[in-house]
This record gives C-alpha cells, structure tokens and sequence, in this order.
C-alpha cells in the first residue's frame, strides 16, 4: 500500500482540527441554556424542559445536563466515561459556582451543593434515582452550619444525602425479607429511643440529627463493607453512575415493559445547584399541577410541606398540606406559583406537574413534565383547552392516549349498593373510579395472588418504586399515609389505577399481615375492602359494580348521565375522532345486542361474526351434536334442518340492529370435538336426550380427538368434508338477508370462509356460497349485494394472496391464529415463557396483544400488496383481537386497511387510536 504524502496528511490534520468535538454536557442557568425543550431524546424530559424553562424566564437553579448518548456509551463501555466528559463535567461545576457564589467541597465558607436526578425521555416517576445535598461531608458540614447559623439544617441535609447516597449508590437496600427500608428502621428505633414515640422527622433535634449521621455511616460499613467517602468529587462520580446505573434497576424495566419505552432510549442525568426547602419556617417543598390531574378540574392542584425536601412530598413519609394552604405560610409564594402555573401552560400547552423548592421565601423550579393523568382528565383537558383556545381540536386527540379510554368506560360503585355500605376510613382521592378486592400488605404476595385469578387491593403505609409489580398486579391501591403527590399517586394516575392516599385511620401491622380500623381486624388474603378513588372513602367488604355515566347514557339511555360533564366530553372527543378517521373501525358481535352496543360506540357495522357462537344457545347444541354424530348425509342433512331455522332468526337480528351497515360473517371455524361432551356423566345425558347410545358417543368423541386441533380439522376444511354445513349456513345468512331487506332495511352480508391457505379450498366453498345466493334470490324474488372473502391467517394463504384474490373480494387477517402458525407459538401454553421473554427483550410486547410488526406484519403487508395485484380494490381488515390494541390499530393505518375490527367496547379506544393514526406525520 502506497504511503500519503506529506501534503496529504497536512490537509487531513488541518481537517480533523476544525471538526468539532462530540459535546456530552449542556448547561443552563441565568437565563441561557444550551438546550431547549425539543431537545428530549438527547437530555431526557427533565433536561430539555430545566432548558426550557431557563429560557422562559422561569426562576430555575443553574445546573447541567449529561446527554443520553452517555448513557448509550456507559452500557457499550462496561460502565466508562466519554474521555472528554469529565473536563464537561469539571467545566459545569465552575458555571454553577460562579453563579451561586459558592465553592464545590469549601470547608470555610458556604459549600456549593448539588443534586444528581436522572431524566429520561418520557416519565419515569420514581423509577430512577435521585441524589439530594451532595458535597457534603464531616468538614463541610459544619461550614454549613456556620454560614447558615442553622446547625440543625445542616445535620439535616447531611444525614438525608447519607441516606440517599447509601441506598442509591452504595446498594444499602431492603433485603427480601425485610419490610422497611433499613435506613428508616434506623430512624425509627432512634425516636422511639429518645422520644419514646414516632415523632416527626422536623421534631428531631440537632442531637439527634447528629447521632443518625453516626448511625447511618456504621449502617452502610455494615451493610457494604466500606466507609461512605468524604471527597465530593468521588461522591459526584459516584452519583452520575448510580443514575446511568438506575436505567436497568428492576422496578425501571418493569416500567418500561409496561410502558413499552425502548431500553436504547436511555436516560440523561441532571446535575443541578441545591436550593433548600428545609431551612425553616419560611422554607418549603411541593409538588403541583396546573389542573387537577384525577378529576381534570380547572383548579390549581398539588401539595407542599414547610421546612422539607421535595423526596419528602412524593415519598410518602409525611402527608403534606393542599398547595392552595400556602396562602395561610407564604402568601406571596403562592401568589408566585400561580404566576408560574399561567406561565406554564400558555408556553407548553398542556397540563404541567411541576416540582418546586421555596428557600426562605423564594420559589425556585426544580422540574416540569406533561403531567400524568387518569383518562377522565385526560379527556376534559382536551375539551377544556380547546375551548380556551389553548389548543386547536385536531391537537385535542393527540392528547387523550387511546388505551386511557378504557379508564373513562370503567365501572363506578352502584348508587343503591352506596346507600348501605360501611364506610370504614377516607383519604385523598388519587385516582378515580372503583375497585374492590382482598387486601394484601406486600407487592410480591399482591402479585402471586393477582397471578391465581384473585381480585387484590395493595394497601401499605405508603409505597415505593420496589411495590411496582404489586401495583401493576392490583386492582386498587390505598395507602395510610402519603398525598395525591406521593409515588402511589403519581404511578397509579398513569397506570389507571384506583388510588386512595392518606387514609391516616388505617393501622397496618406489617409482622402480623393485619390492618385495624376503629377496632376491625382485616388479615391479608382474607378480607375484602372497596375504595371510591373518586370520594377518597374506603369501605368494608364488597360493592356491587355499576355502569360508567357514558355507558349508561350510551347503551341505557339514562337522561342523567347524558347530561354529565364526562358524557359530553368523551361524545365530543368521538365527534373529533370522525372527522379525521380514514380507518373505519367494526365489532367483533354474535348477537344483536352486542351490535346494538357495538354501533352506540360508533362502529362501522360488524368485521366478525362467529357463527359457532350461536350454536351453544338452549337446545341448539343438541341438533349441532346430532349432526356431528350422524354416520350419513341425509341424517347430517336432517340436524342441519333442526339449526337452520335458529341461525336465520340470529342473522335476521343482527341485519336489523346494524340498520344497513355490513356484517362480515365467518362460517363455522372451531374444530367438532368442542361441540361434544368429554366427561362420561355428560356423554350419558346426552344419549338419553338425543337417543343415542353412550358409546356411540364415546366412540366418536375419540375419534374426532386431535393432538394439535388448532391445526387440523378446522375452518374451510370442515367445509369441503361436510358441505351441508356449509350450504345451511348460506342459506340462514341469505334467507335471513332477504327477508330483512323486504322489509325495508339494507343489508350488506360479506361471508367469511375461514383458514383458506389453498385457492381450490376458497374456490369449493365459493362455488356453494355463490349458488344458494342465486336460489335464494330467486325464490324470494329479492336482490341484495353480498361479497364473499377469506381470512387470512395461515402464512401460505398470506404468501399466495395474489392467487387467493382471484376468488376473494375481501381479504380479513385474523390475527389471532395467524401470529399462533407465524409464530409457532401456542396463544393458549405461551404464557408459561413469554414473560420471561419480555424479561430477556426476546419480544418486546407480547404479540398476542400488539402485532409482532416486524414477523407478522411482514406476512399481512405481502398479503396486502399481492391481494391488491390481483385485484386493486379489494377490502382489507382485521377481527384479530388486536384490532382493539392502539399500537395494531395504527399499524394496521399505516398498512392501508380499510377497517379494523374489535369487541364492543373497545370500540371507542380503536376509533381515537385511529384518528391519531390518521393525524400522525
């Protein structure tokens, strides 16, 4: 290989020398920032919006913001730095101290201290870690105390940045046996020690506050193995790692799975200079939002405590006073905050949950983020702020999450079961609706029950990040102490989740597995309680469930809940949602009233029908078994006589619920043993009803026995083995069609012939279908347009689409099987190793619930494109379960489907996931 000239790697030098250096650290402070607020996939949430609000004007500590990108580099790295960071890092410190005026580790004058909090793109509540009052140590405390003439503040903040440097980044952590952490045992021991009784932690003495410092430091030798370091910059080196390290903690993979937030997203770390809420009387922490984020009221809404920090508010350990109780401490904070909350929100346009710090009388902000919200709220922030003007009403669809609609459609406490209950405790409304279950104390034990089938309430003094997965497993979380900011809260609003909070009359006995309340006794996975996350009122034992207002004034007519506030806005919201829509939505219905429901909720008309459902109604069941017991034909012929008549009246019910709109009906599907009894006790009463003998039935019964049903004999294939079911079934359809639409109603049947992978298997059940439309036409002297079509949901009949559109004008991909044979996966055994999977990111969704895009989606897009080749206006759906899943709902927009199909009442979710597809870039 030829050497470059001199010349030649002059240049390059020259080159190299003007490329700017990879940048990992952006600052803010004093009204400038090297980021804004569009800027979250590279400083997380926290990061963009500290920016942002510096720019804004907003009363923001200095500070910096270390980029994702670190993050991405710490994992690929075995847990390094970028070789450049540290000079980054060294360089903010210095624009901090200028500002402030203060000196990082000065053991003379007041220290400059910082606080390390993580920051991912979307919110994490609590999920990551934080670090408050770093740089201090045995020396600079007491030049703290000095400079503040405030030595309890001091010991204060010292013995908090050891507890939270202890656990966070040196591991000292509850271990599985324990249910305190262990640092708060310690705190506890020490009162009742010296006070005899469980006193607040402002009550603590500077005696006191020293002797936990000394005790918190013995604790994390014993515990770790090393003593807590004194030099702030290995303390601050430390921290930045723990938060990078925090993104694979356990509860913050959970999350994420839950979520469904990438792990290559990664989180920033904030480093920012400390402002101190607990020097005082005239100090103070909150947390707050700009409406209220469980009900969606226009009301400034948060809470505050005097003489804290803010882990104070959202941990739970203290209840904390309302924000609007400022008035009575520091009326002119309050009167700041309010500037800050108009402020907010006509710069974000969107509901804001803001943490801040008051020092001494000065309001400083620590962080704003969109704040989370239950799905009522969520849907009257969207009107409301239209009609403020605030946003236009296209904006307003983005802004409700589509699966939130679930939390709007939810169930309330019957009015007449209210009247006689027992309230037994009140707390803090956090999160609306009802819910009821047994009551369980610890989060892995909520989650093993919820795993059997129980129906459970998490209930605990208060909760913290490591309840996670009981949280997700209850149906309802209440809590002795805490506020509606605390983590049960904040996690429970964005789960949906039922939330009561600071119920202070609950007495829980950790040891014992009991709660008393007012001298009743509730044991853990024995006892039943209620809560109303709506009054905050918890109740004995178990209330009946009634319908929500829009259920009631939808599909019941109640004048009452029509004229509800809820009832208009979720209507409104449908309104905007039809305007945008390209994607029709359809139900999945066997039976009017379900069509009735169906249409209420805005569907396009049915996407599937499954006609074996209507077999299993009264003695129908009996002329199915006769004829899947019948040796001949003719006797066949004779059983399918018996249910001709009972599928024409269901069709002839159905075509007059949908009032014109079209009905996509599937023909018989589900394997024949499913039809017979498999117990001798019931093979015996039904030779006896039916005349046949019990081991005739046995015999058959074993005989029709498959080891894989699922993919044997099914679908078209019954219909080309047995073509009278599939004659009687047209006939039911068609006959049922023709009498509807003389009486003056339109119908549109489309028939469905199920499991088609070969053409000739389409083209068999065709050529029947065909020929009893035209005999029922003419013997009923009608005419109505009908289509027939296939499922797609084998890979063959996907990869051979062209050739099946020959003979199909419709094309449905069932969704349910095709992911079960693409897949090779069982829908029915998967979920002994799917978690585990999603645990591994093996899959990252479980594609029984979200399309597996990349697998299965492959398969429907080929289907697409080939079915379109051979025949350019073919109709494409879906009546896979994920037809009601927002994330398939928008896939199948961007397929180009021309409608999806779902359960009734998952029909208002897939209608605004698709109008956001329909809005989305």
């Amino acid at each position: 290989m030829a050497r470059k000239s001199s010349a030649s790697r002059r240049t390059k030098r020259k080159a190299a020398s003007k490329t700017k250096p990879a940048k990992f650290v952006y600052y803010f402070g004093e009204g400038k920032a090297d980021g804004n607020g569009k800027m979250k996939p590279l400083l997380g949430g926290k990061g963009a919006n500290l920016a942002e609000m510096t720019r804004i004007g907003l009363p923001v500590p200095p500070g910096f913001t270390i980029s994702t990108e670190v993050c991405t580099y710490f994992y690929a790295h075995n847990r390094a730095y970028p070789r450049t960071m540290q000079a980054e890092v060294e360089e903010g410190i210095r624009g901090m101290e200028r500002i402030m005026g203060t000196t990082f580790g000065d053991t003379k004058a007041m220290p400059l201290l910082v606080a390390v909090r993580s920051g991912a793109r979307d919110s994490m509540p609590g999920m990551m870690d934080t670090i408050l009052n770093l740089g201090l140590n045995d020396e600079t405390v007491l030049a703290v105390a000095k400079a503040t003439n405030n030595e309890r503040f001091a010991w204060d903040c010292y013995r908090r940045f050891i507890q939270m440097y202890g656990d966070v980044v040196m591991g000292v952590q509850k271990r599985p046996e324990e249910d305190h952490e262990p640092f708060e045992t310690v705190i506890h021991e020490l009162k009742h020690e010296r006070h005899h009784t469980d006193i607040d932690d402002t009550k603590l003495s500077v005696s006191d506050l020293k002797e936990l410092v000394a005790r918190f430091k013995k604790l994390v030798k014993e515990r770790t193995g090393k003593q807590f370091p004194n030099d702030p910059w290995a303390q601050l080196l430390g921290s930045i790692g723990a938060v990078f390290g925090s993104w694979m903690n356990d509860r913050a993979i959970v999350y994420r799975r839950k979520y469904n937030i990438p792990q290559e997203w990664g989180t920033a770390v904030n480093v920012q200079a400390m402002v101190f809420g607990n020097t005082g009387v005239n100090s103070g922490s909150g947390v707050a939002f700009t409406r209220d984020p469980a009900t969606g009221e226009k009301v400034f809404y948060g809470e505050f405590l005097i003489n804290a920090q803010g882990e104070d508010v959202v941990g739970g350990v203290r209840t904390p006073e309302p924000v609007a109780d400022l008035k009575k401490h520091l009326p002119n904070a309050l009167v700041e905050l309010e500037r800050i909350r108009h402020v907010l929100e006509a710069h974000f346009k969107d509901v804001q949950d803001f943490e801040f710090t008051i020092q001494d009388g000065k309001v400083f902000m620590l962080q704003t983020r969109n704040g989370k919200r239950t799905g009522v709220a969520a849907v009257k922030f969207a009107c409301d702020m239209v009609r403020e003007k605030l946003i236009e009403w296209k904006t307003a669809i983005t802004r409700v999450p589509a699966d939130q609609l679930d939390q709007v459609l939810a169930p309330v406490f019957d009015r007449a079961a209210l009247k006689s209950a027992k309230a037994i405790a009140s707390g803090l409304p956090a999160g609306p609706g009802a819910a009821t279950g047994r009551v369980y104390f610890n989060a892995d034990r909520a989650a093993a029950a919820a795993r059997k089938g129980e129906k459970v309430l998490l209930v605990r003094v208060e909760t913290s990040p490591e309840d996670l997965r009981g949280m997700i497993a209850a149906e309802g979380i209440l809590t002795a102490r805490g506020g509606v900011s605390s983590h049960a809260a904040l996690v429970a609003r964005q789960m949906g989740k039922v939330c009561i909070c600071g119920a202070s009359a609950l007495n829980i006995n950790y040891r014992a597995k009991t709660m008393s309340v007012n001298g009743a006794i509730f044991r853990e996975g024995e006892n039943y309680l209620s809560i109303d996350g709506t009054s905050g009122t918890v109740y004995a034992d178990r209330l009946r469930n009634a319908p929500s207002e829009i259920i009631q004034g939808l599909l019941h007519g109640d004048k009452i809940a029509q004229r509800s506030e809820t009832y208009r806005n979720f209507n409104q919201l449908m309104d905007w949602c039809a305007k945008v829509t390209r994607m029709s939505v359809r139900t999945n219905a066997d039976t009017p009233e379900q069509v009735e429901n169906a249409v209420a909720f805005g569907a396009s008309g049915i996407g599937l029908c499954r006609t074996e459902h209507m077999f299993f109604e009264g003695d129908r069941i009996d002329a199915m078994r006769e004829m899947i017991l019948a040796r001949k034909a003719d006797d066949r012929q004779k059983a399918l006589a018996k249910l001709l008549p009972y599928q024409k009246s269901d069709f002839v019910g159905i075509f007059k619920a949908l009032k014109g709109k079209p009905a996509t009906i599937r023909l018989l599907d589900p394997p024949l043993h499913e039809f017979l009894p498999q117990d001798h006790a019931a093979q015996s009463a039904l030779a006896e009803k039916i005349g046949v003998s019990q081991e005739e039935i046995a015999r058959r019964v074993h005989e029709l026995h498959e080891q894989n049903p699922m993919l044997g004999h099914r679908g078209c294939r019954l219909g080309i083995s047995f073509p009278e079911v599939t004659e009687m079934q047209a006939h039911a359809i068609f006959e049922a069609a023709a009498e509807v639409q003389k009486s003056g109603t339109k119908v549109h049947p489309e028939v469905m012939i199920p499991l088609v992978g070969f053409k000739r298997e389409l083209e068999l059940q065709v050529e029947i279908v065909r020929r009893v439309a035209q005999d029922v036409q003419a013997a009923k002297k009608v005419k109505f347009s009908y289509l027939v079509g296939t499922m797609i949901e084998v890979p063959r009949g996907a990869l051979t689409a062209d050739e099946i559109a020959e003979t199909a004008e419709f094309f449905s991909f069932g969704t349910n099987d095709l992911t079960q044979t693409a897949l090779g996966m069982s829908r029915d055994d998967s979920g002994s190793f799917l978690p585990h999977y999603a645990e591994l990111e093996i899959v990252k969704r479980n594609p029984f619930a979200t399309i597996d895009q990349d697998g299965v989606g492959q398969l429907m897009q080929i289907a697409i494109e080939k079915g379109r080749k051979t025949r350019p206006k073919i109709k494409l759906g879906i009546c896979g379960e994920h037809g009601g899943d927002p994330d398939s709902v928008k896939f199948c927009h961007r397929l180009g489907l021309d409608y999806v199909s779902c359960s009734p009442f998952r029909v208002p979710i897939a209608r605004l996931a698709a109008a956001q597809a329909a809005l989305a870039k």
